[in-house]
Formats: structure tokens, sequence, C-alpha cells
């Protein structure tokens, strides 16, 4: 009986072992088939809008990022009146027995009510000499400002003072010991506020800089609104280029903005008003941003937002406040201030030169109106005591003027009609990476009656996104394909956030990581490049079968080139296992696809929760290959975890795409 039973035994652990082995083999090699009609009938046109970027004021996204103004708190303002001690960033250069400052409210501009005092006790030569260099003041920016060799630095600034004055204006290394590039402003008489500017071109690079104003003369010196900006930006437009150039690489249809709950604010007092973001700049009386905790002097006002998607070419979205922040809310009845404000922001975006805001608008640059065709009525307020009210308001009042414009409601239209008009309803979702991807098919039964979805924020957060995982950026590319398979009913979708200053975290993960001269882009980023093409493109009717089927997801487009047709297969495999794919592509004669021109582009790596960094700034990003063997029948391999973009070329007679006359240059 021990022989026989070792026997038995001998031969259950050899089929354990063959079982588990084939379990583990099939496991690991699932199989799917996907089927792709190619033929005109079955398809329909993507919206035009369909993806974009949404920019808000958080993690200095704005001040501090975009704009390239390097001086932080360069009015003064940040501490108010009530704390007048307060005037950092700026410091001081020189001891207590050598100067004395005070912030003061006798100021340059209305609408600016600080300025900076500095009275001077030392002087060149007599008993008390200032030590070389002088005495002063100096702002090292937002962490640090880039200076680069060569590259030129205009300095403004507003001084007064009751006698003559010689003042030293200087970029130099962080402990102020390297000057970059100096210059002088020499001035008889300055008894009243007056402008001074300096170009300064730096002879070294260093990206840890700070700007100091100096002087060796004895008395008392007012400053007001001092700016230090680079020349070189995007267009002269004040955007900084390497920044504004990862923007345009998304090829963005639309941008939202300023917000967010940087729109709303904490407090109406603190919310965002345009008309005090436009004019002249040293104007603008800045704001404390008190949803994400920190001062925004608005050089980044309403005017650049528009300037901005017009150089993008992108669309604005204009969101405005519509009387609601998180603690306090105007009632109906009392609504007409913020309502005129509205009109005469559309004015301002949209009216003739000669009417009331488009002439200030004109007093500006900008003498044509910009293509404002979208606005959206507050953020996430949908809940809130007087949304339906106010919006109701702000809707008869903006269609009646302008019927054209397009306007979107805070509340959720996906699962039940809403109760109030809208063109377009506001859709957001931010949660963990299983939850994300499961809502590809979110909009599969939304009702195609009514007004359309606009996903204006996504993200995974959570563990799961880390500071910008690929695990983050697979889910969100199952759910965009979720949004283009669903694109009849879904016309706008756009990350968010959009910027982080790495000294600056206020919300994880973002899509841009910068601090003063490096930029990177997270997966999530280079996910987006994948649906670049899709605005406008021709969706195709797909089908996809597979033995385990909720790993996958899967869409078809088609769209044109430089007088090239492609057909785009995108699979997103969200599981564990290697996925054989086959792709079977009807309406197509078999000899429609190119021998040539193919490419497949996978977004993987080896660990989920890889990331990108400074360091290794493309560790997660696309990699692209030829592909060999197009063909209206194709097996592909999926990698576990993975995304995967398969670019067919087409013989030009042999796909129709209706409505699909845009030329789209590749994004990868």
């Amino acid at each position: 009986m021990g022989s026989f039973c070792r026997a038995i035994l001998g031969f259950l652990i050899q089929f354990c072992v063959l079982y588990w082995c084939s379990a583990i083999e099939v496991d690991t090699n699932e199989t799917a088939r996907l089927f792709v009609n190619a033929s005109e009938a079955s398809g329909w046109k993507i919206p035009e809008t369909l993806f974009g970027i949404f920019f808000e004021e958080i993690n200095h996204a704005g001040a501090g990022g975009l704009w390239a103004e390097l001086v932080s708190n360069r009015g003064f303002e940040s501490g108010g009146l009530n704390t007048p001690s307060n005037i950092d960033p700026w410091s001081v250069i020189g001891d207590d027995s050598l100067l004395l400052y005070q912030l003061t409210a006798h100021h340059a501009f209305d609408r600016n009510k600080v300025a900076l005092r500095m009275e001077v006790f030392c002087d060149s030569k007599g008993t008390k000499v200032c030590p070389t260099g002088g005495v002063g003041i100096f702002n090292p920016g937002f962490w640090g400002m880039n200076i680069e060799q060569g590259k030129t630095y205009k300095v403004v600034l507003y001084i007064r003072s009751l006698q003559s004055v010689n003042i030293s204006v200087s970029l130099t290394g962080s402990n102020g010991f390297r000057t970059l590039a100096t210059d002088n402003i020499i001035a008889a008489d300055v008894s009243n506020w007056t402008r001074a500017e300096v170009l300064l071109v730096a002879s070294d690079t260093n990206h840890n800089s700070r700007l100091q104003l100096t002087t060796s003369k004895k008395g008392v010196i007012w400053f007001d609104q001092v700016s230090a900006m680079p020349l070189d930006t995007y267009k002269g437009h004040g955007f900084r280029n390497e920044l504004f150039g990862m923007l345009a690489d998304l090829k963005p249809r639309f941008i939202r903005f300023p917000g967010g709950c940087f729109v709303e604010g904490e407090w109406l007092r603190n919310a965002f008003r345009w008309k005090e973001t436009i004019g002249p700049w040293e104007e603008r009386p800045g704001h404390f941003g008190d949803v994400w905790n920190y001062w925004t002097d608005d050089g980044l006002g309403y005017f650049e937002f528009l300037q901005l998607a017009e150089d993008l070419g992108a669309a604005p979205v204009w969101v405005f406040n519509n009387g609601i922040s998180h603690n306090d809310q105007v009632d109906t009845s009392s609504i007409s201030p913020f309502l005129q404000e509205v009109l005469d922001s559309i004015e301002f975006a949209r009216g003739d030169s000669n009417s009331t805001w488009g002439s200030v608008r004109a007093a500006m640059g900008h003498s044509e109106p910009f293509d404002l065709r979208y606005v959206a009525s507050g953020n996430e307020d949908c809940g809130k005591k007087n949304y339906r009210g106010n919006y109701l308001k702000f809707y008869d009042a903006i269609k009646l003027a302008y019927p054209d414009i397009k306007i979107i409601s805070n509340c959720d239209g996906s699962n039940q009609q809403l109760d109030h008009p809208a063109d377009f309803y506001d859709y957001h979702i931010y949660s963990d990476s299983n939850s994300v991807f499961s809502l590809a098919h979110k909009f599969d039964h939304t009702s195609r009656s009514g007004p359309k979805a606009f996903v204006s924020e996504y993200a995974v957060t959570g563990k799961d996104a880390g500071t910008g995982s690929l695990l983050a950026a697979l889910a969100e590319a199952g759910f965009l394909i979720g949004v283009e398979r669903n694109s009849d009913i879904v016309e706008m979708a756009s990350y968010a956030p959009l910027f982080v200053n790495t000294n600056d975290r206020r919300w994880n993960p973002d899509a841009i990581v910068f601090n003063s001269f490096q930029q990177y882009g997270t997966p999530s980023y280079w996910m987006q490049h994948f649906f670049i093409e899709s605005s406008g493109a021709t969706l195709l009717n797909s089908t996809l079968k597979a033995n385990s089927s909720s790993s996958l997801v899967a869409s078809a487009i088609a769209w044109s080139e430089d007088d090239k047709n492609y057909l785009r297969i995108k699979v997103v495999n969200f599981g564990i296992n290697t996925v054989n794919l086959t792709i079977s592509t009807d309406g197509l004669a078999p000899n429609s696809f190119l021998s040539f021109g193919s490419t497949k582009t996978v977004l993987a790596s080896s660990n989920l929760m890889d990331e990108n960094s400074f360091k290794d700034p493309k560790k997660v990003s696309p990699v692209k290959s030829a592909v060999d063997g197009a063909g209206v029948n194709m097996n592909v391999i999926l990698s576990p975890h993975s995304f995967t973009s398969f670019d067919l070329q087409i013989e030009s007679n042999n796909l129709r795409m209706p409505g699909t006359d845009s030329i789209r240059k590749s994004s990868y």
C-alpha cells in the first residue's frame, strides 16, 4: 500500500503541476479579436473640439510658470495693508543700521494700495560708508530666476524720491555675489512717481538667480511695481517658450480657463474677477487665491488667456464666477452686478473695437475680436442653494445678447436629464485607476437627446497616481477611448490639472511638471498625444471580442494628413497578461493597406508605477516602430499594461472619410 500511495501521490503531483502550468499558459496568452468596419456608412465625424486642455491657476501654473514674469509679488501687495511687515519673498541687503524699510500706502497706482519705502542711512562717503555693492532689496522670484547667457531681460520699476537717485539694477546669483548683468538708474528729479526701465543682457547662466535693487546713496526711495521679463517669450506675448511648446504639442482644440476652484474662491472677495486682470500690468491689483493659498499679480489675466487660446489655435472656454464661492453666495435677486460683469466680459472678447469693452481690448493691442463661443457658469456649483436661480439669469441674458454662444451647466446630465436649459453639461471624475478605467463605458447608455457632455476634468488620483504614473495614464487612456467611442454625446474632454511647479505641489498628479528652467511630461501627458488626431476625425464602428475582455478597450478612427489616409486603432491592455490580438478590417479591398508607412506606437514600462522625472524625462513615453505586414487581417501582440496605437496607411482611393477636410500633423 505504501508504494501504491506514493505512486498515486506522484501522479497527482505531476497532474497538478501540468494543469497549473497549462492554466498559467492560458492566462498569459489571452486571445482577442477586433472587428473594424471601415466603410463610409459605419462612421460618424468626431467633434472638432473633442480633446483640449484645462488651465487652472493651481500649483503656480501661471504665476511662476507659464507666465514668464520673474518677480514674485512685484507690487509688494501680497501682505496687504494689514500685514505691513510682509514683503515676502523680497528680502533686504544690509542690516538695520544701514537701512530701514516699510510698506506704505503712498502708492503709484490707485488700484495698488501698497508701495515700499526704503530709508538708507549710509552713503558713498562720510562717517557711515555703505558696503561694497551698496544696500537695498532683492527678489528671488519664484524659487529662483532662470537667467540664461546672452538673453535680454527687461526690468521696469516705478520710483520716487525727494532727491536724486543712483540705483543699481542687477541680476545676480542666489547669494548676490556673482553678477550676471547690471545697469544703473541715475535721475536728478523723481519727486513724482517715475517709470524707469533697463535692459539687462546676461553674461552667464544661472538657474537660481535673483533681482537686486541697491544704492550707496543716503536718503529715502519709494519703490512700486517692479517687473522683470525675458524678452524671449512666445511671440512676445509673455508665455514661457518651453511650457507653451508643450501645450502646443498637444494641439488642443479648446482651452478651458481660468479654473476650477480658482474661479470661485473660498470666499467671493477672493474670486477671479476679470475686470481687475486687464489693462496695463502695473495697474492690476492682483488678488489672493484663497483656495490654493497664494498671491497672484494677475499678469496672466483674462486678456492673456484669450491670447493664449488664439496662439494655440484653440477655442477659448471662459469659466466665469456666477456669484458663488465655496463659502458664500449671492442671492438670485441680487445677481445683476455679476450678470453685467459677464456680459461685459463677452463684449470685451467679441465686441467691435468701437464698443465700450471692445475698445479696451483694442487698446491692449488686439483690435480684432477673439473667437469666444463657449462659456461656463461657475465650477462644481450645481448643489449650491442659488446655483439654478443664478444660472437661469445668466443663461437667459447671454442667449438674448449672444444666441450663438454655447453655455455649460455645472450639473451632471449623464444619468438623468437636466431640469434647466443648457448646451453642454460638465462632468468631472477623479478616482483610483480601476474606477477610472471602468468608466470607459460610462456614456454607453447615456441618453442621446438633450445637452452633450463636457468632461472638463478627469484624472486618476490617490496612491495609484503617485506624482504621475504609468498606471494612471493607462486607466485614463481606457476612459478616453470610451469618450471617443461616445463622441456623439461627448463634445469635449480635458485632463486636470495641467501644470505643477515642483516647489509648490498643491495637487497630484499633473500633466506637466516644471521648475524655473526644466520641464517634462508625465505619462498622462504622453497618453494624450495618442488622441490628438481624433478631434474632427471619423470614428469607425468596431467590436472587440475577447476571452477576458474586461481588461481591454479599443477604438478605430480614420483621418488624413498631407494627402495621406490612415486608419488608427488604439487598444489599452489594462491586464497583467499578454494578449494575441487579431484585427480584421471590413469595408476595404484586400490590397488597401500600403506596404510602407504604417507604424505602431506603444506607451509602456517595466513597472506600473514608473514615473518620469527631470533626470529621466521620457522614461515613460511613446515608443514608435514600423509595422510589417499591415493588412485587412493582422495578428499583433499587446504587452501587459500597455497602450498601443496602430497607424495603418491606406491607399487614398480606398477610404472615404466624410467631414474630415482638415489636415492634422502626426503627434508622435
